[in-house]
């Protein structure tokens, strides 16, 4: 179990975060067209898994924004945002945000990515969605940089998570 904060407040996940080095668990998401998406449609590619708790919040969609424009060009990179939203609100934010290079992933059939990812929040008003992370994978889905954001309202470590993510 881990603490982070929102607005200051302590609340707790669900675990930790995937440990470097280690093969990341596999999930089943779904993406904008309702279709059940896992690791291997995303095979061979460097993965920066962009966690928020909702795009309905000012610091998702910033951080949302910021990686999608870094994945433009980039056929080695997939940038994936994970949250609770559910499809249509995440194909929404997309089209009003000009968001293309970056797969919108929706947690509405299961909250097993969460858990297995150590990112499910387990008290407090944001109990049930994740807290605020970053993790990137290698094309073999090795872990090889995560940050759990210790502040909810706070954003990531754009710089760190874009090293890792350029190799």
């Amino acid at each position: 179990m881990a603490t982070v904060t929102l607005q200051g407040n302590p609340i707790h996940t669900n675990g930790d975060l995937p440990e470097l080095g280690s093969t990341a668990p596999d999930f089943v998401l779904v993406d904008k067209d309702l279709a059940d998406r896992s690791l291997s449609d995303y095979a061979g590619k460097t993965k920066l898994i962009n966690i928020v708790p909702s795009l309905d919040t000012p610091v998702c969609a910033i951080s949302t924004k910021k990686f999608n424009e870094a994945a433009a060009g980039r056929d080695d990179l997939a940038v994936l945002v994970v949250s609770a939203d559910l499809p249509f609100a995440s194909g929404r934010f997309c089209t009003s945000e000009g968001v293309e290079n970056a797969a919108t992933l929706s947690m509405m059939r299961s909250r097993n990515f969460a858990k297995d990812y150590g990112v499910l929040i387990t008290d407090g008003p944001l109990s049930g969605i994740t807290a605020r992370a970053v993790v990137v994978l290698d094309g073999d889905n090795k872990v090889v940089y995560t940050q759990l954001v210790p502040e909810i309202a706070q954003e990531p470590d754009y710089e760190a998570a874009l090293a890792a993510a350029n190799g």
